[in-house]
């Protein structure tokens, strides 16, 4: 038995490491070698339970979850996997309930209070959610994320844009699945549409092109054949390694897009960004800098329209921006740009529903003779 013991101990830590390096395939593996030898171990079982998780594979996350509960009842780190399994299989009645458990054991669980904020914000309890999202920043949870959290739920100064490392971590967890998911679960047709409106415009040709957040490279085939030289630009590291496999970029940078514009020095003809700026609120930077870098050329995107008196640009409880006709006609006028045509169509599908965009088609004015800039109305050129 002892033998037996070292072995999966050992396996247990080989395992462990591979999972801090990445490895998760492999951690998996080494984490059910070491069950093999000794079954029921509630730590190995919790580990386990984490790397499916990270595999987004939460249905065999909760089996392993409830396994590590069934050796070890008030394990608040087993309650946590399995509170969040529960939510990524959309049963949130019963994720509460996980949350809410592990909350009476240990009431400073500050990755607790945020899984339980965010399964409220989801659920439309916004109220609850800002309660939820304040006990996880009074417990020690990550302050700009939680601050970003709590501006999605309730009326305060909005951040100018998702934390870098947030929308990293979100689509480097996504990247395997992203085309599969976001093209054919929620009906994805903000590059396609793009791209289509840009070939009625002006198909160029391009001298450079620039792909704001080009994630796996949809973009990328449909613009190759117009742009002499494509850049593509993104915060993710696993999206731009899939952008790679397409081989239609003559370049690839990992950067946050407005820090990559504040230090770009190459001049670009066309610059696209087909749903970017649903993860950056002030746009400003960004048309500053296009302004510097754009002698000439087109300058087209998506954004969520922000409805009624909203200002210039919010944060949704989606977590993502909706900016305002009015703000983009200002930046716009600010920087030397002209409204060629503006389209509203729907960018994807959110539980089911339509979520409508706005489809902005700009060209950089090359001289103070040019006509001046229209205002955007939504309505199609």
């Amino acid at each position: 038995m002892d033998d037996r013991f070292e072995r999966a101990k050992a396996l247990f830590f080989a395992a462990l490491a591979r999972q801090q390096a990445g490895d998760l395939a492999e951690a998996e593996r080494q984490y059910r070698s070491s069950l093999e030898l000794v079954p029921g171990r509630a730590s190995t079982l919790i580990n386990l339970a984490a790397v499916q998780l990270l595999l987004a594979r939460p249905r065999d996350a909760l089996a392993s979850a409830d396994a590590a509960l069934a050796a070890e009842a008030d394990s608040a780190d087993a309650l946590l996997h399995r509170a969040t399994a529960l939510a990524e299989l959309g049963r949130p009645d019963e994720a509460l309930a996980a949350f809410e458990r592990l909350l009476a054991i240990d009431p400073r669980h500050a990755a607790a209070w945020s899984g339980r904020g965010s399964l409220l914000r989801e659920m439309n309890r916004l109220d609850d959610a800002a309660r939820a999202f304040r006990e996880a920043l009074r417990h020690g949870a990550d302050a700009d994320l939680h601050a970003f959290f709590l501006a999605s739920v309730e009326p305060t100064r909005t951040p100018p844009s998702a934390p870098r490392d947030y929308v990293a971590n979100l689509f480097d967890g996504y990247a395997d699945q992203f085309d599969e998911h976001l093209v054919g679960q929620l009906r994805y047709q903000a590059h396609r549409r793009l791209i289509d409106g840009l070939v009625a415009v002006d198909a160029g040709p391009y001298d450079s092109a620039l792909d704001l957040g080009c994630g796996t490279g949809l973009c990328g085939p449909l613009v190759r054949s117009m742009a002499r030289r494509l850049t593509g630009v993104d915060v993710s590291t696993r999206m731009l390694d899939r952008a790679r496999e397409l081989g239609v970029y003559d370049r690839l940078a990992h950067a946050d897009i407005v820090e990559y514009l504040g230090r770009d020095d190459e001049r670009h003809d066309l610059v696209l960004a087909a749903d970017v700026f649903i993860y950056v609120g002030d746009l400003a930077p960004v048309f500053a800098a296009l302004e510097r870098i754009m002698a000439r050329g087109v300058f087209c995107f998506t954004v969520e329209t922000l409805a009624g008196d909203g200002g210039e640009f919010a944060l949704l409880p989606s977590l993502r921006y909706a900016h305002s006709t009015s703000y983009l006609t200002r930046l716009a006028v600010e920087h030397g740009f002209e409204v060629v045509a503006t389209t509203q169509a729907p960018v994807r599908e959110d539980q089911r529903h339509a979520v409508e965009g706005l489809y902005v088609y700009l060209r950089r004015i090359e001289s103070a003779s040019a006509p001046a800039p229209r205002p955007l109305d939504g309505m199609g050129a």
